[in-house]
């Protein structure tokens, strides 16, 4: 998978852009505040509907301008397929090969990327919801029954919360509706729980090879997900689905005093251990780093698996964060193998020589120059 073309207007400090683009690695080079992370951003956005700094369209879009379109040209497997988003301040619209789309989750997984900026370094011992957003957003590109699930999920929990506060100021008085609630919350909780816990198996798996090579075969790298469930119950659907209806009757009334939930896939944890460990406690900077970079690094091959292609790599001033042997990690594994896209203020802070021809472009003042 490719982005071969991609036109801009109105986004950021882009008033108009078109580019085209190599399918190895694409060096965004250029000073700070220029748009080298806007480029990114864009490719991001196109892909998932969103962006990663700002839940406001508004922002998107340049100053005085009512929209902001975002068009590209992907190249997969099966054949050529056009994207066009075009972002208002309340609402976006979404186009697959001119055809719009009544629903985004039709339109999330046309291009999937995966994005590595400096703050991913930090995913092993950030906040819990860091984590939760890692893995609704990479799951979510993977596979459309979890992108479904856990917008439902999120839907009938934002209910909930809604009902159980009603409850507790006595708004509300009927505890068979919050019942019903409670038993559409489980069932989407555990598609949702059920598969994250597949799929961390298998990124675990990807990302423990490549944890060896960059600690020397010295550590073993595991994911532990963290949930008020028992172990034993992650085993099906079925089994989380009872465990999670339980665990909502039982805590009933302490729910309605707090005015929220209190279980459930929005309250679990992603944990990283490393010989036993758990690295965000035990471990030192340099381990942490290395944990999260075989986990971005795992992303790539685990795509490749669910999706049958691989996804576009886009790395955000990330090189800079990483001293010289991590970053000749992961330039040679991502080397001839995926598209990227890789920000940099100076070309001296890449490892050239790992580097097969690249295309440069230099960006200055929302312009591109190859």
């Amino acid at each position: 998978m490719q982005v071969t073309d991609l036109k801009l207007q109105n986004f950021r400090n882009y008033q108009k852009l078109q580019a085209h683009f190599s399918s190895g690695i694409n060096v965004l080079i250029g000073a700070n505040a220029q748009g080298k992370t806007n480029l990114l951003e864009a490719l991001y956005v196109l892909a998932l509907t969103r962006s990663h700094r700002t839940n406001n369209n508004r922002e998107l879009i340049s100053w005085e301008a009512a929209t902001a379109d975002l068009c590209g040209v992907v190249q997969r497997n099966a054949g050529t397929i056009q994207l066009e988003l075009s972002l208002r301040p309340k609402n976006k619209r979404a186009k697959l090969n001119h055809i719009e789309q009544a629903k985004l989750s039709s339109y999330i997984g046309a291009l999937n990327v995966i994005l590595f900026a400096p703050e991913d370094l930090k995913l092993v011992k950030g906040a819990p919801q860091q984590r939760r957003r890692f893995m609704d957003i990479e799951f979510g590109q993977m596979s459309n029954r979890y992108l479904y699930n856990v917008t439902q999920y999120r839907h009938i929990l934002k209910q909930r919360n809604n009902y159980l506060r009603q409850l507790h100021f006595h708004q509300a008085h009927d505890l068979v509706y919050l019942a019903v609630l409670s038993d559409q919350l489980a069932a989407y909780a555990a598609e949702v729980i059920y598969q994250r816990v597949q799929l961390l198996q298998k990124l675990q798996h990807w990302s423990q090879s490549i944890h060896q090579e960059i600690s020397h075969q010295k550590e073993i790298l595991k994911f532990s997900y963290v949930t008020a469930l028992p172990k034993d119950k992650l085993t099906s659907v079925e089994s989380i689905y009872q465990g999670l209806r339980a665990q909502f009757e039982a805590n009933r009334d302490k729910e309605i005093r707090q005015g929220a939930t209190l279980f459930g896939p929005h309250r679990d944890d992603l944990r990283f251990l490393v010989n036993g460990k758990d690295v965000a406690v035990y471990g030192s900077q340099g381990q942490q780093r290395t944990a999260a970079l075989a986990t971005k690094l795992a992303e790539i091959d685990l795509m490749k698996e669910e999706t049958g292609e691989y996804p576009v790599l886009l790395l955000d001033d990330v090189l800079s964060e990483l001293d010289c042997e991590r970053q000749t990690h992961l330039l040679t594994a991502i080397q001839d193998k995926v598209q990227t896209f890789l920000t940099t203020t100076s070309m001296s802070d890449i490892t050239m020589k790992l580097i097969h021809s690249p295309a440069v472009f230099r960006i200055q003042a929302g312009k591109i120059l190859e």
